[in-house]
């Protein structure tokens, strides 16, 4: 990891975080995995706050930890987890793109706590969209629960792992710590809940009903408070399932560029079809039938099943190969190439940085690179077709820059 990177960190921990816990979480980044106390020892940390720091950043999955075979229990922090938290406002705006206000709030207090229970999660959300309603109207919770079983149907939000329960009255000694495990089908599984009432507002003085100031309440009014029925299910923000929802509008925008509208659509609809079938790392899409796709598009979208598959045929055939054949049965079989369409759009990118930073001949001769993987200099000249020393001028250039490396041949 760069120096850069482990300061942005160091400034994102600190900014969400406090002092404290940026110190421990950039000591875990900087020397890697490590027990308690030698994270005490070595920040000059007064035990108890760097197991307070440890719990906060494990809350936020920023911190995993692992026990050795000696019994000893090493932390290790995750720091692209640490650099994802610049994406928060987008992955919020996403959610609130998708489902509205209610998804918004749901997804930002999973953000800000790391983990909480789906009731924990209605009840905040009922509250706060309560507040920013007119006086005599409510939010009532059955429609937040609502918005958050369509995230978790969704993948967007997911369970997370738990201790597994214990069949054996006698579990004999505990270990170090607990080996939360989460079985796959149950990930995005909503628990039963009948929550029922509606958002409150938070009153303007820190006084009850009663008059009596809420830091003198009885201790009894909150202790004999009734586990909620989902205790112990936590959930949490399913942040590859907002990117890999990122990389479709990414593709979907640039078939719309390359062709029009309709093949944008289309390309949409297989990648809405495919969204939960297909982990976000596969380098395809699931197949899906000429028939299946043609049910599946918008209402309203009116194209006729002949002119389906002149588009499919056209998207198959193009040179970019975004779409793939894989198969005739059911009017044809098509796939999206996800990892040809990231490499594609990762290359245009590339390119566009070139020609803004070097010039039209510039960007020529490294689009002319990448087709070619390599090529002298009086190649470059030929395939270019540009004077000799313009071309040597420019490849030093984008060799200086590191846009491009040299590779010494020997006879």
């Amino acid at each position: 990891m760069t120096q850069a990177e482990i300061k942005l960190c160091s400034l994102l921990l600190q900014e969400h975080f406090g002092e404290i816990v940026e110190k421990i979480g950039v000591h875990l980044i900087r020397t890697g995995s490590q027990p308690l106390r030698v994270i005490a020892h070595d920040t000059r940390t007064p035990l108890d706050q760097v197991k307070k720091a440890l719990c906060v950043l494990i809350q936020h999955n920023l911190v995993i930890y692992q026990v050795h075979k000696r019994g000893v229990v090493e932390y290790e922090a995750q720091c692209s987890r640490v650099l994802r938290m610049l994406r928060y406002p987008r992955y919020i705006y996403t959610a609130k793109t998708l489902y509205s206000d209610t998804g918004e709030l749901i997804v930002e207090e999973l953000l800000l706590n790391g983990k909480m229970t789906m009731s924990a999660v209605v009840k905040k959300v009922a509250d706060r969209l309560t507040e920013t309603m007119e006086d005599g109207k409510t939010m009532d919770y059955v429609e937040v629960s609502n918005t958050f079983v369509r995230l978790a149907d969704t993948h967007f939000v997911q369970r997370c792992p738990l201790v597994p329960a214990t069949e054996n009255s006698d579990p004999g000694p505990l270990p170090p710590a607990p080996n939360l495990v989460i079985n796959e089908k149950d990930m995005y599984l909503v628990p039963k809940l009948s929550l029922i009432g509606k958002g409150k507002r938070r009153r303007s003085s820190d006084e009850d009903a009663t008059g009596e100031p809420k830091a003198k309440r009885p201790k009894h009014t909150t202790d004999n408070k009734e586990p909620s029925p989902d205790d112990g299910i936590y959930w949490q923000a399913n942040l590859d399932r907002f990117h890999q929802h990122f990389r479709d509008q990414a593709i979907v925008s640039a078939v719309a560029n390359r062709m029009d509208q309709t093949s944008s659509e289309i390309v949409r609809t297989m990648l809405r079809m495919s969204e939960i079938t297909t982990s976000s790392n596969a380098p395809f899409t699931q197949p899906l039938s000429s028939n299946e796709i043609f049910r599946s598009l918008p209402v309203g979208y009116n194209i006729s099943k002949q002119v389906l598959d002149q588009y499919l045929t056209l998207l198959a055939d193009d040179p970019l190969e975004f779409v793939g054949k894989s198969g005739d049965s059911g009017g044809g079989m098509y796939v999206i190439n996800l990892h040809k369409a990231l490499g594609s759009l990762a290359t245009a990118t590339l390119e566009s940085v070139v020609q803004e930073r070097f010039g039209s001949r510039c960007a020529r001769i490294f689009r002319l690179v990448l087709q070619k993987k390599h090529l002298e200099q009086k190649q470059v000249e030929d395939f270019a077709m540009i004077p000799a020393k313009e071309a040597k001028d420019m490849l030093y250039k984008m060799l200086s820059e590191n846009f491009m490396s040299l590779q010494v041949g020997c006879l």
